[in-house]
């Protein structure tokens, strides 16, 4: 009745925009193609660097897909979807985030020549879920066993991952393929299946200023950017019983705001002799317990540093939470709250723990732990930038490597993959038939987006590329792909030892595809409007407000 009245009624707040329909579903698509655009060229061995500046002046440079969307400050909804899948797929395998972002958004440009054509996004969806089934099938198809017990194999894997990182050209390549493969090796558990578990708490990356990549070294146990806290503590030792604290070795000062009034001398004298020997008791019970290495969180009092040290009890102070769980996992040890509580059976043991020079600063080294299964890879390069990417590149691999002894099955590399499923699905859509028969050879087109941006980074041409692929397929050459380093088609990836886990292109598969469909189904956007920012008030106003408030 009001409405017909010519009342106007409002439903949402004001200020809200709205977008529906076509119009909202084609900005969307419009977003995550803008974001696969910019991550295309980052794609591969070839693939490009880009320069991220915050609003800090910061500068990253990479050409890591997660670490790209994380550092880019995204406003769009869709684009932060995007975003989301590019963080998951990192935390799920650690790998393929760009592929994963370049995909999602080749296949809503596809779909956005379907709905053009009339085709409801419904039906777009429902060929694209078929298409994924079945892309999942034939992966598994073709895919190959391999023996994760070769090291030769896991070399292979780990060198082809850190191929398309900052990297993966120069000498020191090979020197970070054998170091995390080493790493591998002392890390992984055998499950009673036979395959194995790798727990990626148990690598410490820590990074250190000075010298080149090829001076990075492996050590078996853990590192700790620290040094020993008084010179007259022992440098080195040896059979180390380790108490591991998140205590302060202080006299705590009082919460509440406390005064000491002193009269005379004798007072300040038995006051500050009374904390001596509060500090002193402490370490008495420390020594007691047989502890001959100290590592806190907290800060240690210059006085208890001086009965530490006549003790020969080495000391480090104020480590980061993170590393001191680590030397509590690889030691054995168990983190103490309380000096108090402190127990000969809560120390943790190491063969040595030794501070030692690297560059110019001195690190304390803990090695020969108990947990066999705790490495640290201790990284040195140039400069920071550098050491940032070698270290992404390093995680990357061990993701790889993870996911292979998770599950032992490779397909080829170069596009290879992504050209067999585009032939054996458009073959798979005849079979379907109707509406969703082109969505399904959409979806084969869009998986074609990836080695016809590998051909482009080679300075090939993307369409002769394609080709020629797709004719080596037809002949049953399932692994011929892009041999991006010599800018040719390789009739066959796995010979020239370029592969990837079955694990990482299910995941980019599924991850692209699931992110494509749920951005199909948006068929409204209402944006709430911005908080309003209060206007500055002129002094006078501000006056009278105060003296208004004491008016009854």
């Amino acid at each position: 009745m009001a409405a017909g009245a010519g009342i106007p009624v409002l439903v949402l707040k004001e200020g809200t925009q709205r977008t529906y329909g076509r119009e909202a579903l084609r900005n969307n698509i419009l977003a995550a193609k803008v974001m696969a655009e910019m991550l295309k060229t980052s794609l591969g061995p070839r693939g490009l660097d880009k320069m991220l500046v915050d609003s800090f002046g910061d500068i990253t440079v990479t050409n890591d897909g997660a670490t790209i969307v994380k550092e880019m400050e995204v406003h769009h909804p869709a684009a932060k979807l995007l975003v989301e899948v590019a963080k998951a797929q990192d935390a799920e395998v650690g790998d393929g985030t760009t592929s994963v972002v370049v995909l999602a958004g080749t296949l809503l440009e596809k779909a956005e020549k379907l709905l053009d054509e009339n085709i409801h996004p419904t039906k777009i969806i429902d060929g694209y879920t078929k298409a994924l089934n079945k892309a999942l099938e034939i992966i598994n198809e073709v895919a190959v066993p391999v023996d994760v017990e070769s090291d030769e194999t896991l070399r292979k894997i780990a060198s082809t991952t850190i191929a398309s990182k900052y990297i993966g050209h120069g000498p020191e390549k090979e020197k970070i393929v054998d170091l995390v493969v080493q790493a591998v090796k002392i890390v992984r558990e055998k499950r009673p299946d036979g395959t194995y578990n790798l727990d990626l708490d148990n690598v410490k990356i820590e990074k250190k200023k000075g010298g080149s990549l090829l001076d990075t070294m492996l050590i078996r146990g853990v590192v700790i950017d620290k040094e020993v806290v008084h010179p007259g503590m022992p440098k080195r030792v040896k059979n180390a019983r380790i108490a591991v604290l998140d205590a302060p070795l202080e006299i705590q000062k009082p919460e509440l705001t406390t005064k000491i009034r002193v009269t005379d001398i004798d007072q300040l004298e038995s006051f500050l002799e009374e904390e001596t020997r509060l500090l002193k008791e402490m370490v008495e019970k420390i020594a007691a317990t047989g502890a001959n290495v100290v590592i806190t969180q907290k800060g240690i009092d210059e006085v208890a540093q001086h009965y530490l040290a006549k003790k020969g009890i080495l000391a480090v102070r104020r480590v980061k939470r993170s590393d001191i769980e680590k030397i509590a996992k690889a030691t054995g040890a168990k983190i103490v709250t309380s000096v108090r509580d402190l127990k000969p059976e809560d120390l943790g043991y190491a063969e040595l723990v030794e501070e030692r020079r690297v560059g110019e600063d001195k690190m304390v080294f803990i090695e020969g732990a108990k947990n066999p299964r705790s490495v640290t890879i201790l990284l040195r390069g140039a400069n920071d930038m550098l050491l940032d990417e070698a270290e992404r590149s390093i995680m990357d691999a061990l993701h790889a490597l993870r996911n292979i002894l998770r599950m032992p099955k490779i397909v080829g590399g170069g596009g290879a993959i992504e050209v067999e499923l585009a032939e054996r699905l458009r073959e798979y859509a005849r079979t379907v038939g109707g509406k969703e028969q082109l969505a399904i050879e959409a979806y084969a087109e869009a998986l074609e987006v990836i080695p016809a941006v590998l051909a482009e980074s080679a300075g090939m041409d993307a369409l002769d590329a394609l080709l020629q692929l797709r004719s080596l397929h037809a002949k049953g050459l399932k692994h011929a792909g892009v041999n991006v380093l010599e800018g040719k088609i390789e009739e066959d990836m796995t010979k020239i030892n370029v592969y990837e886990p079955v694990l990482v292109k299910n995941q980019v598969i599924k991850s692209a595809t699931e992110a494509a469909m749920s951005i199909l189904k948006i068929d409204d956007i209402i944006a709430a409007a911005p908080p309003k920012k209060k206007e500055k008030k002129g002094k006078e106003e501000e006056e009278e407000e105060e003296s208004s408030k004491f008016e009854f």
